[in-house]
């Protein structure tokens, strides 16, 4: 598994380094929109734009609003995939597949880059992603956001941020066992802001990083991605670091909405930490969906219409509190 996250990590440094390298809109994963082989149908585009107020590229994000123009527009963050090994991959953040079918249905899309496990360890990577809701709000009426609703979404490690982000809205820190995890944090000038969401989307994020071997997955290395990202600490050596990275060890009644997305056969994060998530929210009271793809794979075989279609119509169920 260590081997093939890393592999994931080489592909995004090589797609970066030259556009003639992607691969065509809707391909493997979150590397299978590549935004200069993918054109978005848009009214207004921002790219690069820093939202942590510093000079730093993993600070960045690319706005995109709907091609219908309006006064404003709900949001959803869309986060990329990359083994928490990526501070740059922002331009390959499924554009052809899920942030296309988000600006079709009239959200505006935010695609943020966040400090990788090599720039920096957990939490720093959640405290990224606050800070971009929380720039959301402070910006809104320069890039046409309505606050109103706000959401996040994202594939693999992506969907992990967006999961725990969504499960630890209101908590500034974290207590876990011995640990104290620092979920807010204060990256960007709008620390006065709410880092509030008020739905979740989950692409085959791993979820419980206590679990990892839940199901039939790649062999793992000496060290996991997970491993590398709380700093080479080993699961058996302290387990309550794993929970504090852990979604499902947020989960309680008072979580916003989220919706499930997990290959049966994905052999990077098994779907098993799809499907207990799933379980750990219904029985929280959590309104949740949850779509287990029968011959979905790490990505592969999950952007069908009718999965994009399902995202949608759930967000905008929240967003419309239809029942």
């Amino acid at each position: 598994m260590k081997n093939y996250f890393r592999s994931l990590a080489l592909a995004t440094a090589l797609m970066s380094a030259s556009a003639m390298m992607a691969q065509p809109a809707g391909g493997f994963g979150g590397f299978g929109g590549f935004q200069q082989q993918t054109k978005l149908e848009t009214s207004q585009e921002w790219k690069d734009v820093n939202y942590a107020g510093d000079d730093k590229a993993y600070h960045t994000c690319d706005i995109y609003l709907p091609k219908q123009v309006k006064a404003s527009y709900p949001v959803v963050v869309h986060i990329y995939g990359s083994a928490w090994f990526s501070n740059n991959s922002k331009g390959a953040a499924d554009l052809g597949t899920i942030v296309a079918a988000l600006l079709n249905a009239g959200y505006a899309v935010v695609c943020p880059n966040h400090r990788s496990s090599g720039d920096a360890k957990w939490p720093a990577q959640i405290n990224d992603i606050k800070a971009v809701i929380r720039f959301v709000r402070g910006e809104a009426k320069k890039y046409k956001f309505d606050t109103s609703f706000i959401a996040t979404s994202g594939f693999s490690s992506g969907g992990h941020l967006s999961s725990v982000c969504a499960t630890t809205n209101g908590i500034k820190v974290a207590k876990v066992g011995k640990e104290s995890v620092d979920i807010e944090g204060s990256v960007g000038k709008y620390t006065k802001k709410k880092s509030l969401v008020n739905a979740a989307c989950d692409w085959s994020g791993p979820v419980d990083l206590t679990a990892m071997d839940c199901g039939d997955h790649m062999a793992f290395g000496a060290s996991s991605p997970e491993d590398v990202l709380l700093g080479g600490t080993k699961l058996a050596d302290d387990p309550d670091k794993y929970l504090g990275l852990s979604a499902t060890n947020y989960v309680d009644k008072k979580d916003v909405p989220i919706i499930i997305f997990h290959g049966e056969k994905d052999n990077v994060v098994p779907c098993c930490q799809g499907k207990k998530f799933y379980e750990l929210l219904k029985a929280a009271g959590v309104r949740t969906e949850a779509t287990f793809v029968p011959e979905g794979g790490h990505g592969m075989g999950m952007y069908s219409a009718e999965n994009l279609q399902k995202m949608v119509n759930f967000l905008d169920a929240v967003r419309l509190k239809k029942k």
